[in-house]
């Protein structure tokens, strides 16, 4: 049995992690729950679960327990696998706390990676601890690769297109918070869903896959897939495709990364029949239309603090947006001006940096737009 801790068990990942526990109660065992402000669904996950460690920034008032930090959840010695489910820097160093204590990291949360890559990576390598990427594309990949990672051509990531492929300039300008909430196929967190309207998220996916595969950029490709059937792709020297398939659902790669090696056998989830596909159809990323994703391209490809300016703006520039604040199509600019005021990077640049560069982009993003308006 693995014991397994959840850092952000009241979010869309952490809640569909805890489905998959659920189903396998003789493989795995929660021993460790950190919640934000819904206090009310973690109460209720510490009466179902019964976990030995909790961690909330606010006082539990149906339980009587000491509660702990994230660091301390993450590097306690009785936990097996930590599921990293926050979105933000919130997870950085908790995230860094489980790899120095060697211990195995379902990986869902993108922005640590795209902040820290260089760190993370190379402190788990130190460590032996082994990142498992939790993400639908990244497990695809992940799964495509095994015992295969020395013949590699490239990389192929999948978009959905969001909610607005399909949609004109003009009408991309009078797209309302509540518009662009309304995933057509992913049910995510409102963050991850509004980076996936503006291909924000695809962008980050390509900086995450840089780091976890140890790819260039020039061998990470995006094509879109509206259906989100598969989920990723990689191309081998000898031309061949290999592709990983499913219906859109986070518990299965959720259950990959808390089984691996194994596989379990699971009836709850629905079986793909591909004479009822029909077709599977791929078009080229629409770079002119949805700025956000060559904004992160650049940002990758720059490296040092560029990626921390990167995530920090977009936090601030989704929280305005969601906040009505500014119009979706504002949303590029924001982030991209924030990105040309940052002309003091630092090549490669230590946590204590890379958080100093994220509080500055924070600063100087809401307050260009106090500014502005």
């Amino acid at each position: 049995m693995k014991t397994i801790a959840i850092l952000g068990s009241t979010g869309s990942i952490g809640q569909q992690t805890l489905d998959v526990i659920r189903q396998f109660p003789r493989n795995f065992k929660v021993l460790g729950l950190a919640a934000g402000n819904n206090t009310k669904l973690l109460e209720s996950q510490i009466d179902e679960f019964k976990p030995k460690l909790v961690h909330s920034p606010h006082k539990l008032h149906r339980h009587f327990i000491k509660l702990t930090s994230m660091e301390e959840i993450a590097s306690h010695p009785e936990i097996d696998l930590i599921v990293v489910a926050t979105s933000g820097k919130i997870a950085l160093m908790p995230t860094i706390a489980a790899i120095r204590a060697g211990k195995k990291i379902g990986l869902s949360n993108k922005e640590i990676l795209v902040m820290a890559g260089h760190i993370i990576t190379s402190e788990a390598k130190k460590y032996n601890a082994q990142i498992l990427p939790i993400d639908s594309e990244h497990s695809a990949i992940w799964q495509c690769l095994r015992n295969e990672r020395n013949s590699v051509s490239k990389i192929i990531l999948t978009a959905s297109g969001g909610p607005f492929y399909t949609l004109s300039a003009k009408a991309l300008a009078c797209v309302t918070p509540a518009q662009a909430l309304k995933h057509p196929t992913w049910k995510m967190g409102q963050k991850v869903t509004i980076d996936s309207a503006t291909l924000m998220n695809k962008g980050l996916e390509i900086i995450e896959a840089h780091w976890l595969f140890s790819m260039p950029f020039d061998r990470i490709d995006v094509i879109i897939h509206t259906k989100s059937i598969v989920h990723s792709l990689v191309e081998f020297a000898d031309g061949s495709i290999k592709a990983q398939l499913s219906h859109p659902d986070m518990h299965l790669p959720i259950q990959y990364a808390l089984s691996y090696p194994k596989r379990l056998s699971n009836t709850r989830y629905q079986r793909m029949d591909l004479t009822k596909v029909a077709q599977l159809r791929f078009e080229p990323a629409p770079f002119k239309k949805f700025p956000c994703l060559s904004l992160a391209i650049e940002a990758g490809k720059k490296g040092g603090t560029y990626p921390a300016v990167l995530c920090a703006a977009d936090e601030v520039a989704v929280e305005l947006f969601l906040t009505g604040r500014i119009r979706f199509t504002d949303i590029a600019p924001v982030i991209e001006k924030t990105l040309a005021a940052h002309t003091s990077t630092i090549d490669n640049p230590n946590l204590d940096e890379i958080l100093a560069s994220d509080s500055w982009a924070r600063d100087i993003t809401m307050n260009d737009h106090k500014i502005r308006k």
